[in-house]
Protein backbone atom coordinates (compact mmCIF):
# COMPACT_ATOMS: atom_id res chain seq x y z
CA UNK A 1 0.00 0.00 0.00
CA UNK A 2 3.01 2.24 0.70
CA UNK A 3 6.51 2.46 -0.10
CA UNK A 4 9.78 2.45 1.96
CA UNK A 5 10.64 5.94 3.89
CA UNK A 6 14.12 5.43 4.66
CA UNK A 7 16.24 8.50 5.07
CA UNK A 8 18.36 8.67 2.40
CA UNK A 9 20.24 11.45 0.35
CA UNK A 10 18.98 12.92 -2.23
CA UNK A 11 21.09 12.65 -5.59
CA UNK A 12 23.77 15.28 -6.68
CA UNK A 13 22.16 17.73 -9.26
CA UNK A 14 19.02 17.74 -8.11
CA UNK A 15 18.20 22.11 -8.69
CA UNK A 16 17.73 21.23 -12.23
CA UNK A 17 14.22 22.65 -12.99
CA UNK A 18 13.01 19.77 -15.28
CA UNK A 19 14.38 16.91 -13.46
CA UNK A 20 12.76 17.45 -9.88
CA UNK A 21 9.29 18.13 -12.14
CA UNK A 22 9.90 14.95 -13.38
CA UNK A 23 10.74 13.76 -9.88
CA UNK A 24 7.62 14.99 -8.14
CA UNK A 25 5.36 14.17 -11.16
CA UNK A 26 6.72 10.50 -11.09
CA UNK A 27 5.83 11.09 -6.85
CA UNK A 28 2.60 12.13 -7.68
CA UNK A 29 1.65 9.27 -9.62
CA UNK A 30 3.22 6.94 -7.45
CA UNK A 31 0.67 8.46 -4.63
CA UNK A 32 -2.10 8.11 -7.09
CA UNK A 33 -1.44 4.84 -7.99
CA UNK A 34 -0.97 3.88 -4.31
CA UNK A 35 -4.72 5.62 -3.59
CA UNK A 36 -6.29 3.19 -6.18
CA UNK A 37 -5.34 0.41 -4.38
CA UNK A 38 -7.99 1.03 -1.82
CA UNK A 39 -10.97 1.08 -4.59
CA UNK A 40 -9.95 -2.36 -6.23
CA UNK A 41 -9.79 -3.91 -2.63
CA UNK A 42 -13.59 -2.65 -1.85
CA UNK A 43 -13.89 -3.79 -5.39
CA UNK A 44 -12.44 -7.05 -4.98
CA UNK A 45 -13.97 -7.76 -1.50
CA UNK A 46 -17.26 -9.68 -2.64
CA UNK A 47 -15.13 -11.84 -4.73
CA UNK A 48 -11.59 -12.15 -2.71
CA UNK A 49 -11.11 -12.18 1.31
CA UNK A 50 -8.85 -9.77 2.95
CA UNK A 51 -5.21 -12.21 3.39
CA UNK A 52 -5.50 -13.78 0.10
CA UNK A 53 -5.61 -10.62 -1.43
CA UNK A 54 -3.22 -9.52 0.60
CA UNK A 55 -0.58 -12.39 -0.11
CA UNK A 56 -1.26 -12.36 -3.78
CA UNK A 57 -0.54 -8.22 -4.04
CA UNK A 58 2.86 -8.66 -2.25
CA UNK A 59 3.97 -12.33 -3.76
CA UNK A 60 3.12 -10.92 -7.25
CA UNK A 61 4.67 -7.48 -6.84
CA UNK A 62 8.04 -9.18 -5.45
CA UNK A 63 7.93 -11.35 -8.37
CA UNK A 64 7.82 -8.75 -10.97
CA UNK A 65 10.49 -6.32 -9.62
CA UNK A 66 12.31 -9.30 -8.54
CA UNK A 67 13.91 -9.66 -12.21
CA UNK A 68 14.80 -5.87 -12.03
CA UNK A 69 16.87 -5.68 -9.11
CA UNK A 70 18.84 -9.02 -10.71
CA UNK A 71 22.53 -7.16 -10.31
CA UNK A 72 21.86 -6.58 -6.72
CA UNK A 73 20.89 -10.52 -6.26
CA UNK A 74 24.08 -11.39 -4.37
CA UNK A 75 24.15 -8.63 -1.92
CA UNK A 76 20.00 -9.00 -1.00
CA UNK A 77 20.67 -13.15 -0.52
CA UNK A 78 23.93 -12.09 1.82
CA UNK A 79 21.25 -9.79 3.66
CA UNK A 80 19.04 -12.39 4.36
CA UNK A 81 21.64 -14.58 5.54
CA UNK A 82 22.87 -12.21 7.90
CA UNK A 83 19.47 -11.03 9.49
CA UNK A 84 16.59 -13.14 8.03
CA UNK A 85 14.39 -13.30 11.14
CA UNK A 86 14.75 -8.96 11.08
CA UNK A 87 13.56 -8.99 7.85
CA UNK A 88 10.26 -11.15 8.43
CA UNK A 89 9.29 -9.22 11.20
CA UNK A 90 9.62 -5.82 9.49
CA UNK A 91 8.33 -7.35 6.33
CA UNK A 92 5.12 -8.99 8.55
CA UNK A 93 4.04 -5.62 10.30
CA UNK A 94 4.78 -3.13 7.44
CA UNK A 95 2.99 -4.83 4.64
CA UNK A 96 1.27 -8.36 5.78
CA UNK A 97 -0.50 -6.63 9.12
CA UNK A 98 -0.67 -3.25 7.34
CA UNK A 99 -2.15 -3.99 4.49
CA UNK A 100 -4.09 -6.82 5.94
CA UNK A 101 -5.71 -4.94 8.30
CA UNK A 102 -6.95 -2.16 5.71
CA UNK A 103 -7.88 -4.58 3.23
CA UNK A 104 -10.48 -6.17 6.36
CA UNK A 105 -11.50 -3.41 7.80
CA UNK A 106 -12.63 -1.83 3.79
CA UNK A 107 -15.19 -5.28 4.72
CA UNK A 108 -16.76 -2.45 7.11
CA UNK A 109 -16.13 1.13 6.23
CA UNK A 110 -15.50 3.22 3.32
CA UNK A 111 -12.86 3.71 1.05
CA UNK A 112 -13.47 7.62 1.72
CA UNK A 113 -12.82 6.93 5.67
CA UNK A 114 -9.97 4.42 5.40
CA UNK A 115 -7.77 7.09 3.32
CA UNK A 116 -8.40 9.51 5.19
CA UNK A 117 -7.69 7.71 8.54
CA UNK A 118 -4.08 6.35 7.19
CA UNK A 119 -2.93 10.32 6.60
CA UNK A 120 -2.61 9.73 10.94
CA UNK A 121 0.65 7.09 9.79
CA UNK A 122 3.47 10.33 9.60
CA UNK A 123 1.77 11.50 13.04
CA UNK A 124 2.42 8.16 14.31
CA UNK A 125 5.55 7.50 13.10
CA UNK A 126 6.50 11.48 14.62
CA UNK A 127 6.03 10.14 18.24
CA UNK A 128 6.97 6.58 17.45
CA UNK A 129 10.58 8.21 16.88
CA UNK A 130 10.67 10.30 19.51
CA UNK A 131 10.34 6.78 21.94
CA UNK A 132 12.55 4.80 20.25
CA UNK A 133 14.91 6.34 18.40
CA UNK A 134 14.89 9.95 20.47
CA UNK A 135 14.75 12.20 17.51
CA UNK A 136 13.25 15.88 18.73
CA UNK A 137 9.80 16.67 18.62
CA UNK A 138 8.88 19.83 19.86
CA UNK A 139 6.08 21.39 21.57
CA UNK A 140 3.95 21.82 18.46
CA UNK A 141 4.76 18.54 16.91
CA UNK A 142 2.79 17.47 19.90
CA UNK A 143 -0.02 19.71 19.75
CA UNK A 144 -0.42 18.36 16.46
CA UNK A 145 0.09 14.60 17.06
CA UNK A 146 -2.95 15.04 20.05
CA UNK A 147 -4.99 17.28 16.93
CA UNK A 148 -4.32 14.39 14.35
CA UNK A 149 -5.65 11.99 17.34
CA UNK A 150 -8.77 13.73 18.09
CA UNK A 151 -9.53 13.66 14.26
CA UNK A 152 -9.25 9.77 14.44
CA UNK A 153 -11.18 9.44 17.17
CA UNK A 154 -14.10 12.16 15.46
CA UNK A 155 -13.89 9.26 12.95
CA UNK A 156 -13.77 6.18 14.48
CA UNK A 157 -17.04 7.39 16.28
CA UNK A 158 -18.91 8.91 13.76
CA UNK A 159 -18.59 12.06 15.78
CA UNK A 160 -20.10 10.98 18.66
CA UNK A 161 -17.50 10.85 21.94
CA UNK A 162 -20.02 8.88 23.95
CA UNK A 163 -19.86 5.75 21.43
CA UNK A 164 -16.09 5.05 23.26
CA UNK A 165 -17.77 4.66 26.78
CA UNK A 166 -20.55 2.73 25.07
CA UNK A 167 -17.81 0.76 23.00
CA UNK A 168 -20.01 1.39 19.95
CA UNK A 169 -16.73 1.39 17.58
CA UNK A 170 -16.89 0.78 13.82
CA UNK A 171 -14.37 -2.71 13.89
CA UNK A 172 -13.43 -1.44 10.25
CA UNK A 173 -12.16 1.86 11.49
CA UNK A 174 -10.51 0.55 14.29
CA UNK A 175 -8.89 -2.32 11.94
CA UNK A 176 -7.27 0.69 9.70
CA UNK A 177 -6.41 2.67 12.67
CA UNK A 178 -4.32 -0.54 13.87
CA UNK A 179 -3.01 -0.21 9.97
CA UNK A 180 -1.77 3.17 10.39
CA UNK A 181 0.06 2.55 13.47
CA UNK A 182 1.63 -0.82 12.06
CA UNK A 183 2.80 1.43 9.44
CA UNK A 184 4.37 3.81 11.63
CA UNK A 185 6.20 0.65 13.96
CA UNK A 186 7.36 -0.69 10.89
CA UNK A 187 9.06 2.93 9.79
CA UNK A 188 11.20 3.12 12.99
CA UNK A 189 11.99 -0.60 12.79
CA UNK A 190 13.63 0.14 9.29
CA UNK A 191 15.33 3.67 10.46
CA UNK A 192 16.85 1.51 13.32
CA UNK A 193 17.58 -1.38 11.03
CA UNK A 194 19.63 0.86 8.69
CA UNK A 195 19.87 -2.33 6.19
CA UNK A 196 23.01 -1.56 4.38
CA UNK A 197 20.94 -2.11 0.36
CA UNK A 198 19.92 0.28 -1.90
CA UNK A 199 16.44 1.00 -1.70
CA UNK A 200 14.46 -1.39 -4.23
CA UNK A 201 16.29 -4.14 -3.74
CA UNK A 202 15.38 -3.41 0.00
CA UNK A 203 11.88 -3.21 -1.15
CA UNK A 204 11.46 -7.00 -3.09
CA UNK A 205 12.99 -8.39 -0.14
CA UNK A 206 10.34 -6.40 2.27
CA UNK A 207 7.33 -8.09 -0.35
CA UNK A 208 9.03 -11.22 -0.06
CA UNK A 209 8.87 -11.00 3.53
CA UNK A 210 5.22 -10.15 3.97
CA UNK A 211 4.23 -12.94 1.52
CA UNK A 212 5.64 -15.12 3.41
CA UNK A 213 4.16 -13.62 6.59
CA UNK A 214 0.87 -13.65 5.40
CA UNK A 215 0.89 -17.49 3.83
CA UNK A 216 -0.13 -18.98 7.18
CA UNK A 217 -3.02 -16.19 7.53
CA UNK A 218 -3.77 -17.04 3.66
CA UNK A 219 -4.09 -20.89 4.79
CA UNK A 220 -6.14 -20.01 7.71
CA UNK A 221 -8.83 -18.28 5.64
CA UNK A 222 -8.88 -21.42 3.19
CA UNK A 223 -9.58 -23.87 6.11
CA UNK A 224 -12.50 -21.55 7.16
CA UNK A 225 -13.89 -21.52 3.68
CA UNK A 226 -13.32 -18.29 2.76
CA UNK A 227 -12.27 -19.12 -0.60
CA UNK A 228 -11.66 -16.53 -3.71
CA UNK A 229 -14.62 -16.99 -6.61
CA UNK A 230 -12.63 -14.64 -8.77
CA UNK A 231 -14.89 -13.10 -12.03
CA UNK A 232 -13.93 -10.27 -13.97
CA UNK A 233 -13.93 -7.61 -11.47
CA UNK A 234 -12.01 -9.43 -8.84
CA UNK A 235 -9.52 -10.49 -11.83
CA UNK A 236 -8.99 -6.73 -12.66
CA UNK A 237 -8.89 -5.59 -9.12
CA UNK A 238 -6.09 -8.07 -7.96
CA UNK A 239 -3.93 -7.35 -11.27
CA UNK A 240 -4.53 -3.63 -10.24
CA UNK A 241 -2.98 -3.99 -6.58
CA UNK A 242 -0.04 -6.53 -7.92
CA UNK A 243 0.70 -4.93 -10.98
CA UNK A 244 -0.01 -0.80 -11.37
CA UNK A 245 -0.92 -0.16 -7.69
CA UNK A 246 1.93 -2.58 -6.43
CA UNK A 247 5.39 -2.86 -8.47
CA UNK A 248 4.89 0.37 -10.87
CA UNK A 249 4.20 2.39 -7.27
CA UNK A 250 7.05 1.12 -5.62
CA UNK A 251 9.10 1.26 -8.50
CA UNK A 252 8.14 5.36 -9.55
CA UNK A 253 8.18 6.01 -5.90
CA UNK A 254 11.82 4.63 -5.47
CA UNK A 255 12.29 6.54 -8.79
CA UNK A 256 11.61 9.89 -7.10
CA UNK A 257 13.37 9.29 -4.12
CA UNK A 258 16.38 9.38 -6.01
CA UNK A 259 16.42 12.68 -6.96
CA UNK A 260 13.71 14.39 -3.76
CA UNK A 261 15.39 12.27 -1.50
CA UNK A 262 13.28 10.10 0.76
CA UNK A 263 11.82 13.00 3.04
CA UNK A 264 10.17 15.19 0.36
CA UNK A 265 8.87 12.01 -1.37
CA UNK A 266 7.43 10.79 1.65
CA UNK A 267 5.86 13.91 2.86
CA UNK A 268 3.54 13.55 -0.63
CA UNK A 269 2.07 10.31 1.12
CA UNK A 270 -1.15 12.98 2.19
CA UNK A 271 -2.11 13.12 -1.81
CA UNK A 272 -3.18 9.34 -1.08
CA UNK A 273 -5.67 10.38 0.88
CA UNK A 274 -6.95 13.25 -1.19
CA UNK A 275 -6.66 10.77 -3.75
CA UNK A 276 -8.37 8.32 -2.29
CA UNK A 277 -11.48 10.55 -1.25
CA UNK A 278 -11.64 11.43 -5.39
CA UNK A 279 -11.43 7.87 -6.60
CA UNK A 280 -14.11 6.71 -3.96
CA UNK A 281 -16.54 9.11 -5.22
CA UNK A 282 -16.12 9.09 -8.70
CA UNK A 283 -15.83 4.80 -9.50
CA UNK A 284 -17.72 3.87 -6.22
CA UNK A 285 -20.33 6.46 -5.04
CA UNK A 286 -18.90 7.11 -1.98
CA UNK A 287 -19.94 10.65 -0.05
CA UNK A 288 -17.75 11.90 2.90
CA UNK A 289 -19.94 11.80 6.01
CA UNK A 290 -19.98 14.58 8.11
CA UNK A 291 -17.85 13.21 10.64
CA UNK A 292 -15.09 12.14 8.02
CA UNK A 293 -14.78 15.99 6.82
CA UNK A 294 -14.65 16.96 10.75
CA UNK A 295 -12.07 14.56 11.32
CA UNK A 296 -9.73 15.42 8.29
CA UNK A 297 -9.65 18.93 9.75
CA UNK A 298 -8.12 18.05 13.03
CA UNK A 299 -5.85 15.70 11.06
CA UNK A 300 -4.82 18.01 8.58
CA UNK A 301 -4.36 20.91 11.37
CA UNK A 302 -2.67 18.25 13.04
CA UNK A 303 -0.33 17.19 10.26
CA UNK A 304 0.55 21.31 9.50
CA UNK A 305 1.49 21.80 12.71
CA UNK A 306 3.97 18.55 13.29
CA UNK A 307 5.44 19.35 9.43
CA UNK A 308 5.36 23.27 9.26
CA UNK A 309 6.86 23.70 12.40
CA UNK A 310 10.47 22.48 13.09
CA UNK A 311 11.36 21.66 16.43
CA UNK A 312 14.47 22.65 18.32
CA UNK A 313 17.45 19.83 18.19
CA UNK A 314 16.69 17.98 21.40
CA UNK A 315 20.09 17.84 23.75
CA UNK A 316 18.90 14.03 24.60
CA UNK A 317 18.58 13.06 20.92
CA UNK A 318 20.53 10.90 19.36
CA UNK A 319 23.26 11.77 16.21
Amino acid sequence: MHAVPIAQPAAPGMTASPRMASAYATAVLGWLLSAGVYIAAKWAAPEMPPWALCFWRLALACAILLPIVHRHHADMIGLVRTRALEIIVIGAVGLTLCQGMIFTGLNYTGATTAGIIMALSPVMTMVLARIVLGEALGPWQAVGAVLALAGMLVIVTRGDPAAVFRMELNRGELLVAGSALCWAVYTVMLRRSKFQLELLPLVVLLLGAGALAALPLYLWELAQGERSALHADGLIALAYVAGPGGALMYYLYNRSVETLGAGRASMLLYLQSVFVVLLAYLLLGENPHGFDLAGAGFIVAGLLLANLVKPRKDYRSRP
